[in-house]
């Protein structure tokens, strides 16, 4: 039971690892592609987004987002969808964790791993950064913007 359970866990982190692009995105949802727009079809294909656009397609280009906020703006129902990405931070600790197992804390409150000896190789954390944001009134695209 126990290689079972292991066996599916590790196939589960593989497959999360997998990229999501628009193409893996509409091929899972191939229902709500067809009920878009022939314009917004095009964009999707691209991974654009433009205003006027539906939180599907938004959803089918970008991916769903980190975060999700509501809101009103002007009696109008508003929502904002922000996107983030992560970047590895590389740090060397000689007197940090040291031993076998997981070693103290690193920034975000990530735990590392030390592996043998005494804390003197690399270390990595992954730390979470905003790429893009999504501003929705009364479920259309009003405005977004993204990270170069």
């Amino acid at each position: 039971m126990k290689k079972i359970v292991t066996t599916l866990l590790a196939g589960l982190v593989i497959c999360s690892c997998a990229p999501s692009t628009p193409q893996t995105r509409i091929e899972r949802n191939p229902d709500k592609f067809a009920a878009l727009g022939k314009k917004e079809k095009g964009l999707v294909q691209q991974g654009l987004i433009t205003r006027g656009m539906t939180p599907d397609g938004v959803m089918f280009a970008w991916g769903l987002p980190a975060q999700r906020f509501e809101g009103s703006r002007d009696s109008k129902m508003m929502e904002r969808w922000d996107y983030t990405a992560t970047r590895p931070v590389y740090s060397t600790n000689f007197f940090g964790s040291y031993g076998y197992g997981y070693g103290g804390r690193r920034p975000y409150g990530h735990r590392s791993y030390s592996g043998l000896g005494f804390g003197m190789g690399p270390e990595v954390a992954y730390v979470p950064y905003h790429v893009a944001s999504v501003w929705f009134i009364n479920h259309r695209v009003d405005s977004w913007e993204r990270a170069r």
